[in-house]
């Protein structure tokens, strides 16, 4: 064999492994939008009821603590989850509620209890970037998009606490979704071995960093399903110092949870 040979046969055989290497890591890493859908599945319990603790800061460094009763629960066959969040403490707002019909493919459902004006009021979809109860978390934050309202970028890998994640960019498809959820853009942390999300970027109308989300503490609440829950859910605005804290204290795998806690009616108990 030429020196013009063997020459030729190197330069084939590295553009074959350089292929194949590229094939195979394609192959590894799924799509963002597969992902995100798996996220969107994973995080999905069948049932749950907790105790949470919820931490307002203000940029001063002054904190409100609220306590809340919570529970979620399944249906249509796992395209709808619906949860009730009742507040226990303190005593100025003990007996507000919401609740949530968080929807696979449509807007989500969320009603409001406020128990000093005896009146249950309906958050439309346009107000979903609003705060939720005071604190750095809005209605959006804590629910999940339709995902046919975002596109989605595999950005890189990065470790985020010791564990291999996927950076993806989610970018809302026009200006309605934009103005409704109350961003730009995000840019998630996604955990490669719980498809579960661990961080969280929030850019505003203008670019800008505005929040940062980390969510810590993942417990394996249901081993069959390998579904995983974070233990603890922080919310910090990177404009005003601000950040909110939702600490479980105490959760429990419920598929059983009473179908009553999920209605308007039960909404405004006492």
């Amino acid at each position: 064999m030429t020196q013009r040979s063997r020459t030729a046969s190197a330069l084939i055989l590295a553009v074959s492994f350089s292929f194949e290497a590229s094939a195979a890591q394609v192959q590894q890493n799924p799509s963002a939008r597969a992902i995100m859908e798996k996220v969107s599945q994973m995080r999905k319990l069948a049932g749950s009821e907790a105790v949470v603790q919820m931490s307002i800061a203000s940029g001063d460094g002054q904190i409100r603590e609220r306590e809340i009763a919570m529970a979620t629960k399944l249906y249509d066959g796992g395209k709808t989850e619906k949860r009730i969040y009742k507040f226990l403490a303190p005593s100025e707002i003990k007996g507000t509620g919401v609740l949530v019909f968080d929807y696979e493919t449509e807007a989500d459902d969320i009603w409001v209890y406020l128990p000093a004006l005896r009146k249950t009021r309906r958050i439309v979809s346009s107000q979903r970037s609003q705060s939720f109860m005071g604190s750095e978390f809005t209605y959006s934050d804590l629910n999940v998009p339709a995902l046919d309202d975002y596109t989605y970028k595999l950005l890189q890998e990065e470790v985020y606490a010791g564990e291999p994640c996927w950076m993806i960019e989610l970018t809302p498809k026009n200006a309605e979704v934009a103005q409704s959820e109350g961003y730009a853009r995000k840019t998630y942390w996604i955990s490669k071995q719980k498809y579960a999300l661990r961080r969280g970027l929030y850019y505003d109308a203008k670019g800008q960093l505005l929040k940062e989300l980390k969510a810590d503490d993942l417990q394996l609440l249901d081993p069959k399903e390998q579904r995983y829950r974070p233990m603890r859910i922080e919310m910090i605005n990177k404009q005003n110092g601000r950040r909110s804290v939702f600490t479980s204290k105490k959760v429990t795998f419920a598929p059983a949870a009473n179908d009553e806690y999920f209605t308007p009616r039960y909404l405004e108990r006492p």
